[in-house]
């Protein structure tokens, strides 16, 4: 079944820390407290528009919801029990710090309706958290989920790549860290440069370089790939951007592209298909035409953006053609290259058989 999230944004209510990297407002392009009519307007709308054979969360993001006054946590949990009572929603999601996580607030939000906790965790690495102004180390992180772990709650973990005092050994580290965690679900967010933000000032300053776009992909795709071997669903990378974000010099620099997940899983089919056609070429000299085959849901990330996936292969191992076709009979994030003229046997390229050759170079 579908799940949905219907997001309430709540920009900066409730946190007490400037993280350098954070400005919500931008963000979300959300300027005020949402109101109740408003709170209610979002639910409703939106509901009118989802599948009837779905299930959906109201969302509370962008603030750090456990950090808000008790009384103005529940005014907004109370909104959305109607919709609970009626079978309309099937509970509540909120992000939050992981330093505003108790027992007593755990057992508000279990008897309030909330289902989902996504915590802002941004980096297992506490030089990267003091160089962020996170207010908290990564110890801190491990009580909070082991605390929620003891209560039926879904567990959601958000990370940041590219941070001030980051790189890619630590980032693989805290991917590591997170999979022993067990998450339910994880976001990979890269660090973007936003105007009004102390790391907008650092930047200006030549204190900070953001990641470009290709290394944010490849780091993404290794720790996608270390969750997915896992079994942890990664439900969102890159920046879900707001038209007002995008526009004029909000974004000052950093590796947004509005459609960096599919960059990062075309990425992977690359490599993926990359690892069949070596194995199936090695020895064999003349061959110039290959076809690909894959899932119909997956062709356009094997083909990549604009054909670029197909210049790849054609130069890399020197083809003259190479076509891409969907096959029904292949199960999802599978490949399988043959030669046209069927002088060799087609070779089948599953995800787990390429995840366990891309770790172990």
């Amino acid at each position: 079944m579908a799940h949905f999230n219907i997001p309430v944004f709540i920009p900066h209510l409730g946190c007490p820390f400037q993280c350098i990297f954070c400005n919500q407002q931008k963000i979300t392009a959300v300027h005020h407290t949402a109101s109740a009519k408003e709170v209610e307007n979002i639910i409703t709308t939106a509901l009118k528009t989802l599948p009837c054979d779905r299930e959906a969360e109201a969302a509370f993001f962008g603030g750090s919801f456990t950090a808000i006054n008790k009384e103005i946590q529940q005014f907004y949990l109370d909104l959305v029990k109607p919709y609970l009572a009626e079978g309309a929603l099937s509970g509540i999601r909120i992000s939050t710090r992981p330093d505003f996580i108790d027992r007593e607030e755990l057992q508000f939000l279990l008897a309030a309706g909330v289902t989902t906790i996504e915590l802002g965790v941004q980096s297992l690495d506490d030089h990267v958290l003091a160089a962020s102004g996170r207010g908290y180390e990564s110890r801190i992180v491990t009580q909070a989920v082991e605390l929620i772990r003891q209560y039926p709650f879904q567990l959601g973990i958000q990370l940041m790549i590219g941070l001030p005092e980051d790189h890619i050994a630590a980032d693989l580290e805290t991917a590591a860290k997170t999979i022993a965690f067990k998450p339910d679900m994880v976001r990979i967010y890269p660090t973007l440069v936003i105007e009004d933000t102390p790391l907008a000032a650092m930047y200006k300053a030549g204190k900070y370089q953001p990641l470009s776009l290709q290394e944010a992909i490849e780091i993404s795709m290794q720790m996608y790939l270390r969750f997915q071997q896992n079994h942890i669903n990664v439900i969102r990378m890159g920046l879900h951007a707001d038209e007002e974000l995008t526009q004029g010099t909000n974004i000052l620099a950093g590796p947004f592209h509005p459609g960096f997940g599919e960059l990062v899983q075309q990425e992977i089919y690359k490599q993926q298909a990359a690892l069949a056609l070596k194995e199936l070429l090695s020895g064999k000299k003349n061959i110039k035409q290959i076809a690909l085959f894959a899932n119909q849901r997956d062709i356009s990330k094997l083909v990549g953006f604009r054909r670029s996936n197909i210049a790849y292969w054609k130069q890399v191992f020197e083809l003259e053609e190479v076509t891409v076709r969907p096959d029904g009979s292949l199960s999802k994030d599978t490949v399988l290259v043959c030669d046209p003229r069927s002088l060799f046997p087609p070779l089948e390229v599953t995800r787990q058989e390429f995840i366990k050759s891309f770790l172990a170079q």
